[in-house]
């Protein structure tokens, strides 16, 4: 039998191992119903339980106010990059931060619909901190200030939230999700892929306060890409990803099974720590990313050399720890620690590195 690797991926991702086995028990038959949930009418009473549960999980996991929507969409997060400024930009305005790929690619799909304003960027130093955040030049009309919140390709994070001067703050939280508290209250709106943190490539969870769901959207805005036709129809105006949701739904149940996202960021922080304690002292290893700004969920490291960079990738995939090339823009290696890669995951990977280290000094 196939022994599981140690899956480094930045997305699609480690799941946890008992949500997939749970799955693979309920595929031929969910519950007594005789079929798979992927052979289900998204409108029969039985799916209509699975994301309801789902997004109640969800709401209780993330405290959740009661006067936001909770979407279950398609297109995945980089479709959202063209939704928000549809729906949000009523004065054609909107600031952006641009910390990393993914911002930079949501500011240049929002200056298709309006002005979109860079208001502060750590693209000097290839994305590698968190600019200061505590007094932008915030205009005047914007429609809100965006952000990424955790950058996967440059693991960065944002420790504190920018200072959006009363604007409401848009965050794209995709790897992130569900790894530690959130106060949701403090944003307009907070969206993620959940391929990272949550469940299969194909789902997008919006989580959006209900005054910034109107009709009042951009001219040519297709009905698909309205919040409110979403809100209104509780997910289910057209086919939804049912069997993304119904895994989503599998990985709350776990993280409220292990304590939930208090619980979850204590575990997370301990596994960070011994990677990166061990790259603070490495002398051949080395960490990319300013220290105060650093990611649990992401962290880059280089050698120096390319060749051994390479060297690396190719001897820890045959090691079992997979996916450890860093993303084709900036090379070297990252390991993607998310909720559900174990501490004896990150704790082996390090051994590895060690003796790595060792034969090649």
């Amino acid at each position: 039998m196939q022994v599981r690797v140690y899956n480094f991926s930045a997305g699609p991702a480690v799941l946890p191992e008992e949500v997939l086995k749970e799955a693979a028990d309920e595929m031929l038959d969910y519950q007594g119903s005789g079929m798979s949930v992927m052979e289900m009418s998204h409108r029969s009473k039985t799916y209509d339980k699975i994301i309801k549960d789902a997004e109640a999980d969800l709401r209780e996991l993330m405290g959740i106010p009661d006067n936001y929507k909770v979407l279950f969409l398609q297109g995945g997060a980089s479709s959202q990059f063209a939704m928000i400024p549809m729906n949000l930009m009523k004065n054609r305005v909107a600031d952006y931060i641009v910390t990393g790929q993914w911002a930079k690619k949501a500011y240049q799909e929002a200056c298709i619909y309006g002005k979109a304003n860079k208001i502060a960027s750590s693209e000097d130093k290839t994305f590698s901190y968190i600019p200061d955040c505590s007094d932008l030049p915030v205009s005047e009309d914007a429609d809100y200030v965006y952000i990424c919140e955790n950058n996967t390709i440059y693991g960065t994070k944002f420790k504190t939230l920018p200072n959006t001067k009363g604007k409401p703050l848009v965050a794209d939280v995709s790897s992130c999700f569900l790894s530690e508290p959130v106060d949701v209250s403090r944003y307009g709106l907070i969206y993620g892929g959940v391929q990272k943190n949550i469940g299969p490539a194909g789902v997008v969870i919006v989580i959006i306060r209900e005054d910034l769901i109107t009709e009042d959207v951009l001219e040519g805005t297709p009905t698909m890409f309205k919040y409110k036709i979403h809100a209104d129809n509780g997910s289910l105006y057209n086919t939804p990803p049912a069997y993304g949701i119904y895994i989503c739904g599998k990985v709350f149940k776990w993280l409220k099974k292990r304590g939930g996202l208090e619980a979850m960021k204590e575990y997370n922080e301990k596994k960070a720590k011994i990677l990166y304690d061990f790259l603070d002292e490495s002398s051949l290893f080395k960490g990319t990313v300013r220290k105060e700004d650093r990611s649990l969920m992401n962290v880059p490291f280089v050698t120096g050399s390319e060749e051994l960079d390479a060297k690396f990738v190719k001897e820890a995939a045959e090691a079992g720890f997979v996916n450890l090339k860093g993303h084709r823009t900036v090379g070297g290696m990252r390991a993607s620690i998310y909720n559900a890669m174990p501490m004896e995951g990150v704790e082996k990977l390090v051994q590895f590195m060690r003796e790595f280290e060792k034969n090649n000094a």
